[in-house]
């Protein structure tokens, strides 16, 4: 008796110490040979927009479209049926189920073939993560790597590794990007129909194709709905009127908004999951949209380029490279937001804010418009024509040339250009060696929409400058580039000047107040047009990305339409007291438009903005809008002293004209008070 119980005690310890041993060397097997679990990285790069949706997503490096997602992002129903229907013990098993082990070797046992399969969600995570060809060593494979992932990861991590690897027909994996390309949504609310759908579809997502094999998809999703029923997790009327419901025929393509920004981000940022951006969804759409619009009645080789920049963070909120980065015609695939180009006028109001920030003007200085040498260069205005004396609220509400030059004169070329150097902006030139000079004013540099833009932007607010941003917390300190008042002064000055041809100030962005300044390079090659107030600053830019001229097509007339365009897609603004008359330190003052409009019921005398009296036109033979500010309608026009049978049309729509043929006309313009105006213009 003593005997076997020493017999016991030492097969007893030998036993434990062979347990011990094989634990022990398990433990050193999973040191040695742990789970590929840094996979789990590999997911799609997604661009999102400032409020967590979708912009654009791209594709892993082995071609698929597999978007990481986490339990809680996912519709609780789906999560219920997908354990009902794969791994009912799924939060209580180790990795592996012994009691599925058990029913399913029975099974095999008592048919002669494979029955049901006992494979976990954690073993089918660790076939994801892992593939093998289908085996009984592969199975036994992915049961050991089942519990090394248990030891590592808790139960909604691993139910998070499937819901984002999980097959669903050709290259797309995980719920989410099979609910985006299926159903058109996430999936954080889905119909029964489209729950019981993505659980059937792993089963064998080639042979189940909705798209494909709809007949085949359908009978496996209705047979998830069944057993969905007998386990409870939904009721037979449910069942019955899901069953009802058509499996989809084809597949949405993917979010592909805001593509130039969102591949500039992707480039930047290899092998991150997600990008978050500043840019606002709907905004987004809605400009895209229109982009794609004005470009169809541009010339087919023509581009439209837009910025919408927040006026006080300066966080960008849409971004258009391009109408279509696939027009090869149009160079879609340049992102012309970032090209560099000549600025044209636009870089006038930055020279006069500069000059009125260090009082060598003043908005009521007068200066001469009139044939000027500086040193050998001679500049003209647009129109060829020339005011005499005019004082400089004048000269930059009619972007004259000249007296922009001889006001950069003053400043001095090198010292703006270092100004703006300060700021960020480099103003590029053909010889990167050559010094600043006067040309730069009318456009003899190379600048981006981008940059300008954020030059526009300190304008709106106290004249301190912050480069536009696109992704949150990007926003960098605020670099003194003149002072509250001369920003304030050279935006009241652009507040009253004329408007683009066809839209009076008041039809502009639902009645708002908005500074306006428009720029088109040499050789009709881009045409400008900024915007701003205190809410929201917008540029716009279209021409051809080759760098060919685009005849008849310039700032006020082809883009300052569309920058008009896009102050109507934004908010509202609001009801705000007039603003007060702001004086600087050089004494002279800027005054709102509507302030200046007060103490008189009678309205200005009409001015002719566009022709102006003077100006020499291209004329290819097309009608010319007749842009009037002032007056009473309804009005009336002659040309030659004739009467004009043009339209009115009203504040939105300008009086047109279509001239008989090329050399001179002298146009008027009577209101119902009277009062008139005229002008003498060549069409050469």
């Amino acid at each position: 008796m003593a005997g076997r119980r020493r017999r016991r005690a030492r097969a007893s310890l030998f036993a434990g110490a062979a347990l011990a041993l094989a634990a022990g060397g398990l433990a050193a097997l999973d040191r040695w040979r742990p789970p590929p679990l840094e996979r789990a990285a590999e997911v799609s790069t997604v661009v999102r927009a400032r409020d967590g949706e979708l912009l654009r997503a791209f594709t892993t490096a082995d071609g698929a479209w597999r978007l990481a997602v986490r339990p809680d992002a996912v519709d609780p129903l789906l999560l219920r049926m997908l354990v009902a229907y794969e791994d009912r013990r799924f939060r209580s098993h180790p990795g592996v189920d012994p009691l599925a082990v058990l029913r399913a070797a029975g099974q095999w046992a008592a048919a002669g073939e494979v029955v049901s399969g006992a494979s976990t969600l954690t073993m089918q995570v660790a076939r994801l993560l892992e593939p093998r060809p289908r085996s009984l060593w592969a199975k036994i494979v992915e049961a050991g790597r089942a519990l090394q992932i248990e030891r590592r990861l808790d139960k909604d991590a691993i139910l998070g590794l499937y819901l984002t690897r999980a097959p669903y027909g050709g290259n797309v994996e995980g719920v989410r990007a099979a609910a985006r390309i299926y159903f058109g949504k996430e999936p954080t609310a889905l119909r029964p129909a489209e729950a019981a759908l993505l659980v059937a579809l792993p089963q064998s997502p080639s042979r189940l194709r909705p798209d494909r094999h709809p007949a085949a998809a359908r009978a496996a999703r209705d047979k998830v709905l069944a057993r969905m029923v007998d386990a409870g997790v939904i009721d037979a009327p449910t069942a019955d009127e899901a069953m009802a419901e058509p499996v989809p025929d084809g597949r949405f393509a993917m979010p592909f908004l805001a593509p130039h920004l969102a591949a500039a981000l992707h480039a930047q940022t290899p092998g991150q999951s997600h990008i978050d951006t500043t840019i606002d969804l709907r905004l987004q759409r809605q400009v895209e949209a229109l982009a794609r619009r004005e470009a169809a009645t541009l010339d087919a080789a023509a581009s439209v380029a837009v910025v919408v920049v927040d006026s006080r963070s300066r966080a960008v909120l849409a971004h258009v490279g391009s109408p279509d980065p696939f027009a090869a015609a149009r160079d879609g695939a340049v992102d012309m937001t970032r090209a560099v180009r000549s600025p044209g006028s636009t870089l006038k109001p930055f020279i006069y804010a500069l000059a009125f920030d260090e009082t060598r003007l003043a908005p009521d200085t007068r200066i001469d418009d009139r044939p000027t040498s500086f040193g050998g260069y001679a500049p003209s205005n647009f129109d060829h024509g020339f005011r005499g004396p005019v004082t400089a609220r004048e000269a930059l509400q009619l972007s004259l040339n000249v007296p922009a030059v001889a006001v950069l004169d003053r400043l001095g070329p090198e010292r703006f250009a270092g100004r703006l150097a300060g700021l960020g902006i480099r103003l590029r030139s053909r010889d990167p060696h050559a010094a600043a000079s006067l040309p730069l004013a009318l456009g003899g540099v190379g600048v981006t929409l981008t940059e300008l833009a954020g030059l526009y932007a300190a304008l709106a607010g106290d004249g301190s400058h912050v480069a536009p941003y696109v992704r949150p917390g990007d926003g960098r300190p605020a670099v003194p580039f003149v002072g509250a008042a001369a920003a304030q002064a050279v935006t009241r000055i652009l507040e009253e000047a004329p408007a683009p041809p066809g839209l009076a100030p008041a039809a502009i962005g639902q009645g708002r107040l908005v500074a306006m300044k428009t720029g088109t390079s040499y050789g009709y090659r881009d045409a400008w047009a900024f915007g701003w107030d205190a809410a929201f600053t917008v540029g716009v830019w279209t021409g051809r990305p080759d760098g060919t001229p685009s005849p008849g097509h310039w700032g006020l007339v082809t883009a300052a339409p569309i920058l008009a365009k896009v102050f109507d897609l934004l908010p509202p603004p609001p009801m705000a007291p007039p603003r007060p008359v702001a004086a600087t330190a050089a004494g002279f003052v800027a005054r709102p438009a509507a302030l200046r409009r007060l103490g008189s019921d009678r309205p200005p005398a009409p001015v002719i903005a566009f022709p102006p009296d003077g100006a020499v036109i291209p004329w290819r033979g097309e009608a010319l809008p007749l842009v009037v500010e002032g007056g009473r309608p309804p009005l009336r026009w002659l040309v030659d002293g004739r009467p004009l049978g043009a339209r009115d049309g009203g504040p939105r729509r300008p009086a047109e004209w279509l001239p008989p043929g090329r050399g001179f006309a002298r146009l008027t313009v009577v209101d119902a008070d009277g009062q008139g105006a005229s002008a003498t213009v060549r069409l050469d």
